[in-house]
């Protein structure tokens, strides 16, 4: 396996781009979100490329933010710089939400946090029958903050996407196909086949058709995605800088359960 965070390949017409921090299940630390926000825009822009398919290595799609390299001290304080952190986040889900082609997700094991938002900004998802979607943010004190509350109501509807957000558990494969966020599930041996299936046959469509009708879809949903970014951006930086956040993030590297005041 190569050593670099994030693998880039071509097959055809299809960009496929391999987020590849198997140790950390494809968490994302600095370097990964600079490479995964230019890879995509660099795909976006390319003539050449008809789809782009989004996964991850090592049986896992992405665990979100790596708290744990955050939290070292890699690329400074988690807390300095909080807006300008959360903007390289937010563009990578502008770059997937504007993309003028098709963009697929294949996800195999966790799409955790961000994870799970990036996913869900995708335009079609295949699931592999060991994938499961969480918004786990809760369970640290934090709120989704990759468009999250933006996707999920739209998705699923009010009820089920607030019991996504509010208590933050696995939604298995089969379920997520069963709310309507999986377009395919598929054995874990076929995933790769079947997201290439699929994106080989967008490939072969019409990309203006496919530009416009990305741009009416997103466009027409009430609001937009960049209505909801700086709201969660606001609203993720005031539980970034709470007690609950770190009570949150300590409980987690101590394996028990956090006790949250709303402080």
């Amino acid at each position: 396996m190569s050593d670099d965070v994030l693998l880039i390949d071509r097959d055809g017409p299809v960009t496929v781009l391999t987020l590849n921090r198997p140790r950390q299940r494809n968490a994302l630390d600095r370097a990964l979100i600079l490479a995964l926000g230019a890879a995509i825009q660099a795909a976006a822009e390319d003539p050449g490329a008809r789809a782009v398919v989004l996964t991850g290595a090592g049986g896992a799609f992405c665990a979100g933010a790596d708290l744990k390299a955050a939290l070292s001290g890699e690329g400074g304080s988690p807390f300095e710089q909080l807006d300008a952190t959360l903007d390289a986040y937010h563009a990578i889900i502008r770059s997937i939400i504007g993309a003028p082609k098709p963009v697929l997700a294949a996800v195999d094991g966790g799409a955790v946090g961000f994870g799970c938002d990036l996913a869900l900004a995708c335009d079609l998802r295949v699931l592999s029958t060991e994938a499961y979607l969480q918004e786990k943010f809760v369970k640290i004190g934090l709120m989704p903050d990759g468009g999250g509350t933006f996707w999920l109501p739209r998705l699923v509807g009010l009820g089920r996407a607030m019991e996504m957000m509010l208590l933050g558990e696995p939604v298995p494969a089969e379920e997520a196909r069963s709310f309507g966020l999986a377009n395919r599930v598929v054995p874990v041996p076929l995933l790769r086949a079947e997201a290439m299936k699929l994106a080989h046959q967008l490939a072969k469509g019409p990309p203006l058709a496919y530009a416009e009708i990305k741009k009416a879809v997103r466009t027409g949903l009430g609001g937009t995605i960049d209505d909801t970014l700086p709201r969660e951006k606001k609203g993720q930086i005031r539980c970034l800088t709470s007690s609950d956040c770190m009570e949150g993030v300590g409980a987690w590297m101590q394996k028990r359960e956090p006790s949250f005041q709303g402080k």
